[in-house]
């Protein structure tokens, strides 16, 4: 991908800035360019490639990412101080690059060992999980997990891969019929129905508004073998509780330890996609890398789900070119206009995104962001645009409306059926979503090489000329069938995975 000599990388001919390959210092030439540094450029950071006027338009990839807000000399530095943006500068055409699908044929897909549930779903991991319909349970949900802790604990539970608390801080002063309950019941019940859990119990104080009756109701759940009920007030107290809740779970664990991994066709993998700490090699290495990844899986018939919706701002022309309907398209526009609207309280909109960690590794406006995220999502048709949490029904990739915080995001994709999650990152994003197994992607080596006890994947070889994208997408590919069959990624390794469990709230606290 890069020569020896270059210190710095033009992503697309006609881009005017180029991407620095390692710090480069003032008066340095800029390889292979034939100019001069005319600032210091930190590494992963924007370089000019010819002199720009203020109101200038500066691409990336060929896709407008800002505008010069300042003259900016050739071979100077490219970022905050002088480049910004107004608004997103994409075109809204729908359906206009669509792809040819790729199948395979049932008997070319590959298959990994999972779990069959009786429903018909397939499962990577085999967790039995305590949720919480209100804050005030969750130390009572807590402390029946920890009971589970300890090896010994589960040794009589041959094939199970552990007990999940998941708590969170609502359930109560929101009103029903408000956008934030309905997220959280669709949310909870969609973690009730996930078939990495073999059973789940439900855990409320009993005076709260979120009524886990009404959860019931309302999510179509069936109160049984595999899902159970238990409020504190009618248990007897805190105590009581953990004593009963503990009953309860031993007795899922013992029907859970009797499931088998058995093969299943790739088809049947849900994967959520997710970049969190990301750098301007997102966009380069790991990001195209995974969305080579999703071609494959999409081939064999399987589903991938492309969230944060303020993350494609700027470039939604790269979906809705390939949305397969005009009503998809105009779900995935309508998405934006509410974010434009919600973000119009916030002191710097939508470009209060990227973060501080994001800027520090080169990107500078949520425009040249989003370039990068979207390509997560490789060169599929967009089939289908869901709200946040709602069961993911069509195969294919889609897209599902979330924040930009790693955890919200990946909390309302597991809750649509997510058994896997793909996560990329620049900066060394540290994360894991029981009950979904997390793969890491590191988009660049020295990264890796700093944190590599918690990366799966270096993505940094595609920049470094050992691995091309497709190369790299082919690995991604395979790690995503040897996680779905068992194999424990970092994350799941260092006990990652229910401190991140977090529905999205809208509204206002009463």
């Amino acid at each position: 991908m890069t020569v020896p000599s270059a210190v710095a990388l033009q992503l697309k001919a006609g881009d005017e800035i180029a991407i620095a390959l390692r710090d480069i210092a003032a008066g340095e030439p800029l390889s292979p360019f034939g100019l001069v540094a005319a600032t210091a450029v930190p590494f992963g950071h924007k370089v000019s490639l010819r002199p720009l006027g203020p109101g200038d338009v500066i691409h990336r990839l060929g896709q407008p990412i800002g505008i010069a807000t300042a003259a900016i000399p050739a071979g100077a530095h490219v970022h905050l101080d002088n480049m910004g943006f107004e608004q997103s500068m994409a075109a809204h055409a729908v359906g206009t690059r669509l792809s040819n699908a790729v199948r395979l044929a049932p008997s070319q897909v590959p298959a990994f060992e999972g779990y069959l549930r009786a429903d018909g779903k397939a499962a990577t991991r085999n967790y039995v999980g305590v949720l919480t319909s209100v804050n005030c349970s969750a130390l009572v949900a807590r402390m029946i997990a920890d009971h589970f802790r300890h090896p010994a604990a589960l040794a009589p539970y041959p094939g199970i891969d552990g007990v999940v608390a998941l708590t969170h801080k609502s359930g109560c002063s929101v009103a029903d019929g408000s956008m934030s309950m309905g997220m959280l019941r669709r949310t909870l019940g969609g973690y009730a129905r996930h078939p990495n859990f073999a059973g789940v119990l439900l855990v409320g104080l009993g005076c709260e508004d979120n009524q886990i009756d009404q959860l019931v109701e309302e999510e179509n759940l069936e109160l049984g073998d595999g899902l159970a009920r238990l409020v504190m007030q009618e248990t007897g107290g805190t105590r009581s509780s953990v004593a009963r809740g503990i009953e309860i779970v031993e007795a899922m664990l013992e029907r859970a330890a009797k499931a088998e991994r058995r093969p299943i066709p790739a088809s049947e993998l849900m994967v959520g996609l997710q970049c969190g700490g990301s750098d301007s090699f997102s966009g380069i290495t790991a990001n195209p890398a995974l969305g080579a990844a999703v071609d494959r899986l999409v081939a064999c018939g399987g589903t991938a789900i492309l969230a944060e919706t303020p993350e494609i701002y700027g470039a939604e022309n790269l979906l809705l070119e390939r949305a397969v309907s005009p009503e998809v398209g105009q779900r995935l526009i309508g998405l934006l206009d509410w974010w434009e609207d919600y973000t119009k309280n916030e002191p710097q909109g939508f470009d209060n995104n990227p973060s501080p960690g994001n800027k520090a590794g080169g990107l500078t406006t949520i425009l040249e962001k989003s370039l990068g995220a979207v390509a997560k999502g490789g060169s599929t048709n967009l089939v289908e645009v869901y709200g946040y949490g709602q069961p993911v029904e069509k195969r294919g990739l889609v897209f599902m409306d979330s924040p930009g915080f790693d955890p919200m995001s990946a909390t309302g994709q597991v809750a649509g059926g997510a058994n896997l999650i793909a996560f990329t990152t620049g900066r060394g994003s540290c994360f894991g979503c029981r009950p979904a197994p997390s793969i890491k992607l590191a988009t660049n080596t020295a990264m890796y090489a700093r944190m590599e006890e918690d990366m799966d994947i270096n993505c940094g070889a595609i920049l470094d000329g050992e691995k091309s994208v497709e190369e790299m997408g082919e690995e991604i590919f395979r790690a995503m069938l040897a996680t779905a069959s068992g194999r424990p990624t970092k994350s799941e390794l260092l006990g990652y995975g229910e401190d991140e469990f977090a529905p999205w709230h809208v509204n206002a606290w009463l």
